[in-house]
Parts: structure tokens; sequence; C-alpha cells
């Protein structure tokens, strides 16, 4: 038998310590995915509620500080759908067909996706899913609140994915968030800062001429510009991303065919044309 402190014996314990702590940590993934998918679930939930104002307005504090329960509780007046892109309109699915969907699972799938191509508004990825999720927000008498769309596109160093939510009128911003990135802190970052976030609000999606104008100014924006919120110090490409994917998605090649025939059945749930 070698001595304890021989290489072979040396080898052989940090072999047995390797392989007990990686069993221990596969076993923890294991366990703690479901969890952790649930979290991740409530997580982009209470971003879909901070897009539309609703925790602030209903309760009085940010949709961050929700527990599970507020989250589900106000979930119960935003009904979700899956749209075609290309046609917009929905797809006849069962609700747990719609609960299990996952539009960035559907976009690597070739068969399940369409390629960008050229766009007026690059967003630096190749392809998109064909069919996407829409969150619409009902009153209480059922009639069309807001509409809150999944947006996501290239910043500087990471695919940001984000909400925006629309007024019923499906023209004016109601608020934006932005749930999954990886900008530098205190720069492209500040795209969850609270107060430049505020300043979306109102602000118009679409110009005279029907053509998405809504976007981040190269500095602050001008004062009587309805289109534009001030640009991130120090963070000019995550800016021009920002711009290009809101616009990239209430184009004709996002939501835009969509909005157009859900704004032909506004005067039916009480909305304004």
């Amino acid at each position: 038998m070698p001595p304890r402190d021989s290489m072979t014996n040396t080898v052989l314990v940090a072999l047995v310590l390797c392989l007990v702590c990686s069993s221990l940590v596969s076993v923890a993934a294991v366990k703690l995915k479901p969890l952790q998918e649930i979290n991740k679930a409530l997580d982009v939930q209470k971003n879909i509620l901070d897009a539309t104002g609703m925790a602030m307005e209903q309760l009085g504090i940010p949709a961050n500080q929700l527990t599970k329960t507020q989250v589900e509780t106000m979930f119960e007046q935003i009904e979700t759908k899956l749209v075609d892109l290309e046609t917009g309109d929905y797809v006849d699915a069962s609700p747990e067909e719609v609960s299990s969907f996952d539009p960035r699972k559907a976009a690597r799938d070739k068969d399940e996706s369409t390629a960008i191509g050229d766009t007026a508004y690059p967003i630096g990825l190749g392809r998109r899913e064909t069919v996407s999720k829409v969150y619409l927000v009902k009153t209480a008498d059922g009639e069309l609140s807001q509409v809150v769309l999944p947006v996501y596109g290239n910043g500087l160093w990471s695919t940001l994915y984000g909400f925006l939510a629309l007024d019923k009128n499906l023209e004016t911003v109601k608020g934006i968030t932005f749930y999954e990135h990886g900008e530098t802190p205190g720069l492209g970052g500040e795209v969850d800062n609270p107060a430049w976030k505020a300043e979306w609000e109102g602000l118009t999606i679409y110009n005279d001429e029907g053509q998405p104008e809504l976007g981040v100014s190269k500095g602050p924006a001008p004062l009587d510009d309805n289109y534009l919120v001030d640009g991130l110090s120090g963070a000019t490409i995550t800016c021009r991303g920002v711009t290009n994917l809101v616009r990239y998605w209430v184009s004709e090649d996002g939501f835009k065919p969509y909005l157009a025939k859900l704004k032909t059945e506004l005067p039916k749930s009480g909305g304004k044309s």
C-alpha cells in the first residue's frame, strides 16, 4: 500500500472529492430547476406588470415588490394569446399550449422561425419566431385596456429582452421594461433605470406616415418631440440597439400586421380608433 502522502493517494483523494462535489452540484441543479423555472416565469410576469404600470396604479407599489399571490391576482386581468406575425391573426391554441409556448426556443428552430433578412431596423439577429405571444390587459368589464408586446434585439454586449406596453389606441406607449440583458452597469445597463423608463410613457410609436418613429435620442430628446426619449450617456450602441428593436417589433416585420387588425376591432370593445 502506498504511503498516505504519496502522489497516488493525493490524486485519488482529489478525484473522489471532484466526483462527490460534481454529483452534489448535479443533484442540486436537477432538484432546483423546477423552482428556478417558477421564479423565472414570475419575474417575467412582474416585468409585464411593470410595463403596464398596473402595480403602481392599483396597489401603489413597484411591480418588483409584488408577492407571488399579488402577481397571480393581477394577471387574472391579462389574457395571453399566440399571434402569427406574418398574418396578424391569432393562433388557435389551448391555454396549456399558450402557456408552454416559448418564443425564444421557436426562434432557434428553423421550422418555427423566419429569417429576418434585410430590414430598416436591424436587431442583430438572424431569425425570429413565426408565432409570438401578446398580452391583452382587460378592464373589469372585459374591454381592452392595454396590449403588451415582447421585444428583443442586440445592444452592445448582449441581447436585450423586454416588453413594450401600448395604450388601447395602439399608438401610445404606456411603458417599457427589460427583464434580461448584459449591458454595462451604469451605462447601457441604465435601461433598467425607473426614471429613464418613465420617459417612455405617453410617446407615440408611429409618425404621420405610419412609420415607426419611437426610439432613443442622440443626447437629450427635444422638448417638443413626441417620439424620442433622452439618450443614455456613454451608451451609444445600446441606445441604437433599443431604437432598432422597438421600431422593428412595431414595424411590418413585427407586430404591425397584428396591431392593424386589432385596431379594426377596437370600436367593438369600446376602444378608440
